[in-house]
């Protein structure tokens, strides 16, 4: 089909894939604020975080094996509540994707990057985020190679903060004590644990985002639900023991105020040069938003072909077969999302339209078994766990701020408006067409 995508992915490029995502999804920029919202004890939100994200995660998994398309959640949610759900969930996706890759751009052009060299934030982001496009445009293939060295690299420099972090306890010149202080001025102990399990979950986001590759992998079935869990399992003890030396290591306010709170435990060890980890954490960033920008570009084309979207953006280059309408698009809105807000304010909004997605694929599980003729050659999570699921999305929809709130519901309007639009077209256009279609001349 000339619309159509390569499956060219395997389970390794698809491991490295999601570890690559979650890896550069917030760690290195976010832990400090996780510290600001629940004190001393980063490692506790983390591990709430991971649970959280492996019970949606689950879900995921039996979806992406039985349905391997792309759009992902969007696909899903059409199929078991109907079209219109299906372009708020999709809508909602996009909006979380470009929220994402807003963010890490914006991100990239901090203190990790001024380590190195000291440039205008807007003109980063500009440059940053094309290239982004370019890579994304030039293939899959080429798009997942550099994905897994980015990720081999952003492992090495996680795995180094905790050597450092480690040698720094040996030493005696951390504060173990730290890692029981849970709990701030303005919140509780469990107040605390579910404030900072909110910005914590931006961390293990990005396993999401590879449903909408299941069109590209060569055998979904069987790679999908090894590569997820395979990454998240991974991402998880790499996180809670980078929280456990952050924690242990920097002062709590201290690590609350910096914008590259694991620098701040390359600065206490010593020895290692700032310029150094610095490149680590900007390979890092980059690559989560690059495999975000992956995944915002594959769901647009996605509900494109559904019909969810406007048609345009199921446009492909020929023979690269990559979705270049739907990256330009993508790309464009996170450009502006980077050069009007904060990290902080971009991740709490994912977090609430993401929230959103995964109460609704917890439902499509659930909803989508009762088909006449199911097929049974594909993962089947047990069916406690997207009930699980609804329950941990329903206690984080609580710790969400009203402004919060507003913000996304100002992103999800503007994201429903080119499906509304579009939806209107074809209402309108149907008619004319009927007329224009004669009955069949009987012999």
């Amino acid at each position: 089909m000339a619309n159509s995508l390569h499956r060219t992915v395997r389970t390794p490029l698809l491991y490295f894939f999601i570890l690559g995502d979650v890896l550069g999804a917030g760690v290195y920029i976010l832990v400090g604020q996780v510290a600001r919202e629940s004190g001393g004890a980063v490692w506790v939100p983390l591990l709430v975080a991971l649970v959280m994200a492996a019970l949606t995660a689950a879900s995921y998994a039996e979806l992406a094996t039985k349905y391997p398309r792309a759009g992902g959640s969007a696909h899903y949610v059409n199929r078991a509540l109907g079209p219109v759900a299906g372009a708020v969930i999709g809508c909602c996706m996009l909006a979380a994707g470009v929220v994402s890759v807003g963010a890490l751009a914006r991100g990239f052009a901090g203190d990790y990057l001024r380590a190195l060299i000291d440039l205008p934030t807007a003109a980063v982001i500009v440059v940053f985020l094309l290239a982004l496009a370019l890579l994304n445009l030039s293939g899959i293939k080429q798009s997942l190679g550099a994905n897994a060295v980015a990720t081999l690299i952003e492992l090495g420099g996680l795995v180094l903060i905790i050597v450092l972090g480690g040698w720094v306890l040996l030493r005696g010149d951390g504060d173990p004590s730290r890692l029981t202080h849970l709990g701030t001025a303005e919140h509780g102990v469990v107040g605390a644990t579910l404030a900072g399990a909110v910005l914590a979950f931006y961390s293990f986001v990005g396993f999401e985002t590879s449903a909408n590759l299941a069109e590209e992998v060569s055998d979904p079935r069987r790679s999908y639900p090894r590569a997820l869990f395979g990454a998240l399992g991974t991402a998880g003890v790499v996180y809670v023991l980078i929280g456990i030396v952050a924690s242990a290591d920097v002062p709590t306010d201290r690590l609350s105020d910096s914008s590259g709170p694991l620098l701040e435990v390359v600065r206490l060890a010593g020895g290692v040069p700032d310029r150094l980890f610095g490149v680590i954490a900007l390979v890092a960033v980059a690559n989560g938003a690059l495999l975000t920008g992956i995944m915002c570009s594959r769901l647009a084309y996605g509900m494109a072909r559904d019909g969810l979207l406007p048609p345009l953006l199921s446009r492909v280059l020929p023979g690269r077969r990559t979705p270049w309408v739907a990256i330009l698009t993508t790309t464009a809105v996170s450009l502006v999302l980077a050069l009007t807000g904060e990290v902080a304010a971009l991740a709490e909004t994912l977090v609430l339209l993401l929230l959103i997605v995964f109460t609704a694929v917890n439902l499509a599980v659930l909803i989508l078994r009762r088909e006449s003729g199911e097929a049974t050659d594909h993962f089947r999570v047990p069916t406690p766990i997207p009930y699980l699921g609804l329950l941990a999305c329903g206690f984080l929809f609580t710790r969400i701020e009203a402004a919060i709130w507003a913000r996304g519901a100002i992103l999800l309007a503007l994201a429903l408006l080119p499906a509304a639009a579009d939806l209107l077209r074809r209402k309108f256009r149907a008619p004319e067409d009927s007329e224009t279609v004669r009955p069949a001349r009987t012999p």
